[in-house]
């Protein structure tokens, strides 16, 4: 399995990494949503894990622009909002998963399953 990061966050991608590297035979990352979709382009992973806030682009609008280049991607929004505006804009830009940052195991959990 291939999973590209974007996050802005160095900790927290490393925490990430950390979680996911088990899992993936390759671990892509990207610290912006306005480089998201040239990243998902590049690798073509299996599975992108977005944070919501990003730089130039939120990851909702990345997250969009992802999913009308490749409509079968898998996004799973990994954020520390938990607001359900913030749940049903992910969903409609085309997220197929939502986890809390303070739950991040729960991300190895959805990928095991995948």
């Amino acid at each position: 399995m291939r999973v590209l990061i974007v996050e802005d966050n160095p900790t927290i991608c490393q925490m990430m990494h950390r979680i996911v590297s088990p899992l993936a035979e390759a671990v892509y990352e990207c610290a912006d949503g306005a480089q998201a979709l040239t990243a998902y382009q590049t690798h073509q992973p299996d599975v992108v894990l977005m944070d919501i806030a990003l730089g130039a682009a939120d990851g909702i609008t990345a997250t969009r622009r992802i999913r009308a280049a490749a409509p079968t991607a898998r996004i799973i929004i990994v954020t520390m909002y938990d607001e359900p505006d913030l749940r049903e804009a992910a969903q409609a830009a085309g997220a197929c998963g939502y986890v809390l940052k303070e739950n991040l195991l729960e991300v190895r959990q959805w990928l095991a399953q995948q």
